[in-house]
């Protein structure tokens, strides 16, 4: 199967996806024959199927898109930052970027005072920066030395997500609680509303510059001869990258390897050119994240967090990489 093929089987892999999960739950009420007898039947609608219209519009569509823009742009972020890094070992989980986030929204849902999507972004790209600053040593950032200070960062962080949680009341610990596992189960249209503004804005900055960074993988000496200013183009990838990652883990919580996985399959098919793998990444990363969410909310009296599911699902494959294959930006 050619790339071109590929290609356009990932481009339209969302709409079955997205049509498809809107038929699963657990949800006794709504079976297959009500969904589609929702969508021909004419106004007013009888009250059986009100109630189909509320769980299909109200709570499942809005997760559904909700987990989509969440799973691609922690796939997009983790390319964006491999390419900054050089790194193909790099991702928001590993730099830190994700028990940052997740702090600053801890602390904002504590003291209520704070917006939850301002202080997950500060902290988000503290963490970063901190991570990047521990790794550098005379102007360059080792492998070895990056995934020590994401252990650091990564460490740093959750001790004080752990110092907000002794401190939190009941009801907001079990809020943060539900955060560090990582869960869709309170997603609604306000939520979605919430991310999407920054979420957008951090993808049109990295669609933007998704051919600088083809530049920027191939080393600092080599964009300053592009006239690329690598330090100003690794700050703005950066800051785009954390403004939407941090958006939707200040509403999913922590998803690990995630966006360490998806590149890596993309890469493993399309090669390393931005400019074709980052549209690849969202596709991909957001299709299969709604799919795995579809297994966390398929079991009946309980939801397995998805959190849970993406480490169990992302680490034996990434050891299997690591074990068959070559990755990396030869």
């Amino acid at each position: 199967m050619g790339k071109a093929v590929i290609r356009n089987i990932i481009i339209l892999l969302p709409l079955p996806v997205v049509l498809f999960s809107l038929f699963i739950g657990s949800s006794e009420n709504v079976s297959f024959q009500k969904i589609v007898a929702l969508f021909y039947s004419a106004h007013p609608l009888p009250p059986e199927l009100e109630t189909v219209k509320t769980i299909i519009y109200q709570i499942r569509l809005p997760r559904i898109l909700l987990v989509f823009i969440t799973g691609g742009v922690l796939s997009v972020s983790g390319s964006a930052m491999q390419a900054v890094f050089r790194n193909p070992l790099v991702d928001p989980y590993i730099l830190g970027l994700s028990s940052g986030a997740a702090f600053g929204a801890a602390l904002a849902l504590y003291i209520l005072i704070v917006p939850v999507q301002l202080l997950a972004f500060i902290f988000g790209l503290l963490a970063v920066g901190l991570c990047y600053l521990m790794a550098r040593k005379n102007k360059q950032v080792s492998i070895v030395s990056l995934i020590l200070a994401g252990i650091i960062t990564n460490g740093i962080f959750t001790a004080l997500l752990t110092i907000v949680q002794i401190i939190s009341d009941p009801f907001k610990l079990q809020s943060i609680v539900h955060w560090i596992m990582g869960n869709f189960h309170t997603a609604n249209w306000d939520k979605f509303n919430m991310v999407i503004i920054p979420v957008l804005a951090g993808l049109v900055i990295l669609y933007v510059l998704r051919w600088k960074l083809n530049v920027l993988a191939m080393g600092d000496e080599e964009a300053l001869s592009a006239g690329i200013n690598p330090f100003r183009m690794k700050i703005w990838v950066l800051l785009a990258a954390t403004l939407s990652s941090s958006a939707v883990i200040a509403v999913s919580g922590i998803i690990g390897l995630y966006g360490l996985i998806i590149p890596h399959i993309i890469r493993m098919i399309f090669g390393v050119n931005n400019k074709i793998t980052l549209p690849m990444n969202l596709f991909l990363g957001g299709s299969f994240l709604v799919l795995i969410d579809d297994i966390s909310r398929s079991f009946r009296g309980f939801e397995i967090p998805i959190g849970v599911l993406t480490m169990l699902l992302c680490a034996p494959f990434f050891i299997w990489l690591l074990k068959k294959t070559n990755t990396g930006w030869q």
